[in-house]
């Protein structure tokens, strides 16, 4: 006879499908299993925390993702307010559906409201992607991380500097559980169709002679001053290699509000589109000579795929990339020199894979939950 767990699945913003996708198909192919003696019954739960349509359910679309069995659409609003309607709707679902675990990733505002609920109900909670830490609490990421982490009954790490961080805090050595990067299953699952799409030539670009960009966190773009200063060297770089920047719904609203927008229009080989879903991305980022992110995803996917990458922070909670990959922080200040540099400089840094970002980490984690 066979045994049965109930898991629900939180998904919120679009940097949670890609990490949600793998543990479905994972939990699927668990279950085709004969041999295996616990089945799995999940319930995806969409926050709706991104409800526009080129923000989620394009994702969705690309990434196989089935219909959420419910999706709680709490669309924008500040930090509480979002937190707050998260909670309130998340805790009806937990009452009428009494799971075994709560399954959260990454570090958005959903990750932290509905972990938050399930430790009240003491249901337990599963973490994916625990112990990445910036150190920085002006990151409202920064603190989602710290919370859930806190409440997570089992902390699943991406990376041994994850570990590290845990165990500083205090975090019992039986509840972090080392699995790998769960980015890296979506990459290696979608990077062939995403290369077949050739993205590049639909906007007339040239293999590796076209510089990638996205750029969305407050600090970057919220800014009158700091978003000018961006846009300044992005128009100065598209005159030696032309820029495509799938921009954030934000980041376009403050470049009108700044009264940015003319300059950028009259910029040579500046492409700036709306944004755009998985395939597109990572097809453009394959085939690009460098990419300019505040993201903490493409830190991590430029590592595996070799694409030199400048991240616009002061710190990140992915030193892995730095230590291991292709990645690099820059500055306002050093921006321009560092842009130059990186397409026009001629070489590449030394790569290596971090250690478990083998596609597999999904399978890892449904073995856990499962054992």
């Amino acid at each position: 006879m066979n045994n049965k767990i109930k898991l629900v699945l939180i998904c919120g913003a679009r940097p949670n499908f890609m990490k949600i996708a793998p543990i479905i198909f994972a939990i699927k192919k668990h279950n085709a299993d004969k041999k295996k003696k616990t089945k799995i019954d999940h319930i995806l739960v969409h926050t709706g925390q991104h409800y526009d349509v080129q923000m989620s359910e394009a994702f969705f679309r690309d990434l196989n993702i089935p219909e959420p069995d419910f999706n709680l659409e709490v669309g924008s609003g500040s930090h509480a307010v979002q937190t707050a309607e998260i909670m309130m709707r998340f805790e009806k679902i937990c009452l009428q559906e009494k799971p075994d675990w709560v399954v959260v990733v990454g570090d958005v505002n959903s990750t932290m409201a509905c972990t938050f609920v399930a430790s009240k109900l003491w249901i337990k909670v599963a973490h994916v992607e625990a112990g990445l830490r910036s150190f920085d609490r002006q990151m409202p990421e920064e603190i989602n991380r710290l919370v859930t982490d806190a409440l997570a009954d089992l902390l699943l790490t991406p990376s041994k500097d994850a570990d590290r961080n845990l165990l500083r805090e205090g975090v019992s050595k039986n509840k972090i559980k080392f699995v790998g990067n769960i980015m890296i299953d979506t990459l290696l699952n979608h990077v062939e169709k995403a290369r077949q799409l050739r993205p590049h030539t639909k906007y007339n670009l040239t293999e590796k002679q076209y510089i990638f960009v996205t750029l969305h966190r407050p600090s970057n773009v919220d800014e009158n001053k700091s978003l000018t200063i961006i846009m300044k060297h992005l128009t100065a770089l598209s005159k030696k290699m032309p820029v495509i920047f799938p921009m954030h719904p934000r980041t376009r609203k403050n470049l009108i509000a700044f009264g940015l927008q003319d300059k950028i229009a009259k910029a040579d080989n500046m492409i700036i589109i709306d944004p755009i879903g998985y395939h597109e991305t990572i097809g453009l980022v394959d085939q690009s000579a460098f990419v300019l992110t505040d993201s903490g995803g493409l830190q991590e996917e430029t590592t595996v795929l070799g694409i030199p990458c400048l991240t616009l922070r002061p710190n990140t909670e992915r030193p892995v990339t730095i230590t291991h990959g292709t990645n690099k922080l820059t500055t306002l200040k050093s921006l321009n020199d560092d842009m130059v540099a990186a397409p026009l400089g001629g070489k590449r840094r030394k790569r290596g894979i971090p250690p478990l970002w083998d596609g597999h980490t999904a399978e890892r984690i449904v073995s856990i939950l499962t054992s």
